[in-house]
């Protein structure tokens, strides 16, 4: 099993959940987080005044999913979310040793 974590802009949510749901894809945990890497955020006139704005609005997308899917879902992912410009994001993959479902107890790929 393997957790893909996805760091995207937040308008592209919907095109990458739906790009999962077509790979049958079906579970996901969504956070509104905030960051920046190389696009270092930029300035803004709030009141007459200036200011920077380092930590810029992002949408993490947290998916467990067989490994069998793992190809299919980056690149669907990395698909939906581009738009060419700085700042689309980060697609980070890891290592899942164990999922268990508490209500059922099914472990291992039942479980997701």
């Amino acid at each position: 099993m393997k957790k893909i974590e996805a760091i995207i802009k937040p308008f592209k949510l919907e095109e990458v959940k739906e790009a999962l749901s077509e790979l049958g894809i079906e579970g996901m945990t969504v956070s509104e987080v905030k960051g920046f890497g190389r696009q270092k955020g930029h300035t803004e006139i709030y009141r007459g005044s200036e200011y920077t704005v380092d930590f810029l609005p992002k949408i993490k997308i947290e998916v467990v999913l067989s490994d069998n899917l793992l190809e299919r879902a980056t690149a669907a992912i990395v698909k939906a979310a581009k738009t060419g410009k700085i700042g689309d994001g980060k697609v980070f993959v890891y290592p899942v040793e164990e999922a268990i479902r508490i209500r059922t107890e099914e472990t291992g790929d039942q479980a997701i």
